[in-house]
């Protein structure tokens, strides 16, 4: 195996695979989001955040489960990572991974992962505000224990917190169930937020549906991709002054091992 150590060419296998899910989509009219620091990267940078190495897309609910049911690459390079159904997988969302590589993280010893994007579901949330702020504090609660049962390591700062945790009389499957059933909301509401465990970790960051009613272009890297049309408000409510660069000491680089497997 041939170690990748350039960042610029992480980023490039990257932009592969969001070129073949750009490509599903459009050709399945499904909606897809450039999301997070992607985001921000492509509005004030036209492409990467110059210290970025990862990339992050949503997808309404609906269109999340079909391409989870349905993404195909032809050529055998790419595939799903669906969290429903993968053995051992420690995210709570999917990622889409090139075959051809190999990436090595602390949260995944054990389990082979390639250099992927993140893909993650947006869900309706109440509109009721009290009731919003408990289903949060109760999903970030069982997202916790999540980890310490499916984590080889302890995954939380408090070693009692962790040992608690992992020796609940509860099975990953049951944990796995709760959750979708708080954060899988069928009813529309007028507000909806990424629900998974690295999503928005404030009832704050959640925004109104219409930011999400349809897709628009956006450059980023070069080429044009798709972004939700009130891109501008959803990173105004979770990050403030996006287009403020941040102080150089929180200018952070994932810490990243990756390889081709055939080099």
């Amino acid at each position: 195996m041939r170690k990748i150590e350039d960042i610029q060419e992480l980023r490039q296998i990257q932009i592969g695979i969001l070129d073949d899910v750009h490509r599903f989509c459009e050709e399945h009219g499904l909606r897809y989001f450039l999301s997070s620091g992607t985001l921000i990267g492509a509005v004030r940078h036209k492409g990467y955040i110059p210290w970025d190495d990862d990339i992050d897309i949503h997808m309404p609910r609906k269109d999340y489960e079909r391409f989870l049911q349905t993404y195909n690459d032809e050529r055998g390079i790419y595939r799903v990572l669906n969290p429903n159904t993968e053995p051992h997988y420690y995210y709570t969302f999917a990622k889409v991974i090139d075959s051809r590589t190999r990436m090595v993280e602390d949260e995944n010893v054990g389990y082979e992962i390639g250099v992927y994007i993140d893909i993650f579901p947006e869900d309706y949330v109440t509109d009721n505000l009290l009731k919003r702020k408990l289903i949060f504090q109760l999903k970030h609660l069982l997202y916790k224990i999540r980890r310490c049962k499916i984590s080889h390591s302890n995954p939380l700062y408090s070693k009692w917190a962790y040992l608690c945790y992992r020796n609940l009389p509860l099975s990953v499957g049951m944990v796995n169930s709760i959750i979708k059933l708080i954060i899988m909301r069928n009813k529309p509401s007028g507000f909806v937020s990424n629900m998974t465990e690295s999503g928005a970790t404030n009832v704050d960051d959640c925004i109104p549906v219409e930011d999400v009613e349809s897709a628009i272009d956006i450059e980023f890297e070069g080429k044009m991709y798709k972004t939700m049309i009130g891109y501008h408000d959803y990173l105004t409510r979770v990050y403030g002054d996006y287009m403020q660069l941040p102080p150089e000491d929180q200018r952070v680089t994932h810490k990243f091992e990756a390889w081709w497997r055939n080099q």
